[in-house]
């Protein structure tokens, strides 16, 4: 349901570039009320950026006794959030599962999310800045081309990544943009943005599309554990998880702008 953000951007492959911005209405509360405890065989790291500030990167390595062997051809995976998360969502069972099969994870905590940084700016950044920081991070952190796996937002992150990769190549420009070995796209949103989709949805069912709007345009999923649970989760989900969920997301609240 969070890309039912209300997202409109243009495609992804044209020259005229995106303009999507991430804007934090509380810069001072931008770090987590409960900062995510980490598993056994997780790290936390904060990378650099040329901007001056620093990225979350929760890391999760294979098992040092699978290194020597066939692991070691697996590339390293790269997660990138969506909205209302952090690294800490793909930390609890995505990063413990590839990391036993042997490949080297990273969860990125985009700025303004998570343990990373916010910009005192009046947007955390746009499509491109945090497209940017990610390719920095892989750039300087990582010595063989990665897998990108990007969910909702997250999910466009990659694609601008792969269209800028395409760009390059066809224009014979110096590329700016890591090399991949490969990329996934978990309930993306599509490069031509989510209207569509918002629109079909109000047309169908516009009861379940006004919960929506209410429980995310208006915040109501932070004081409503019902409606929270009806946004983002499923009915069997158990509501101390939920409750723990909600606390990990901290106190800073996306919405987006063209």
């Amino acid at each position: 349901m969070a890309g039912l953000a209300f997202l409109h951007t243009t495609s992804l492959l044209l020259t005229k570039p995106c303009s999507i911005k991430m804007a934090i209405t509380d810069h001072q509360g931008h770090k987590m009320r409960a900062p995510y405890q980490l598993k056994q065989g997780q790290s936390r790291l904060f990378h650099p950026l040329p901007s001056g500030l620093e990225m979350e990167v929760i890391t999760q390595k294979k098992n040092p006794n699978e290194r020597g062997g066939k692991s070691d051809q697996n590339p390293p995976l790269v997660f990138i959030h969506g909205s209302y998360h952090a690294a800490w969502c793909w930390a609890e069972h995505w990063l413990p599962f590839f990391s036993t099969n042997g490949f080297d994870c990273y969860a990125v905590s985009l700025l303004g999310q998570g343990e990373s940084d916010a910009p005192t700016a009046s947007v955390a950044g746009s499509l491109q800045t945090h497209a940017g920081d990610v390719a920095d991070f892989i750039r300087k952190e990582l010595k063989l081309p990665p897998v990108l796996l990007g969910h909702s937002f997250g999910g466009l992150i990659v694609q601008y990544h792969i269209a800028n990769i395409r760009n390059e190549q066809f224009l014979e420009m110096e590329s700016s943009c890591p090399k991949l070995a490969g990329a996934v796209l978990v309930c993306s949103v599509p490069p031509s943005g989510n209207s569509g989709l918002v629109w079909r949805y109000l047309l169908s069912n516009p009861i379940a599309a006004f919960k929506v709007t209410r429980s995310l345009a208006a915040k109501g999923f932070q004081t409503s554990l019902p409606l929270c649970k009806e946004t983002f989760f499923s009915a069997t989900m158990e509501d101390h998880l939920v409750q723990r969920v909600v606390c990990m997301r901290g106190d800073c609240h996306i919405i987006y702008q063209l």
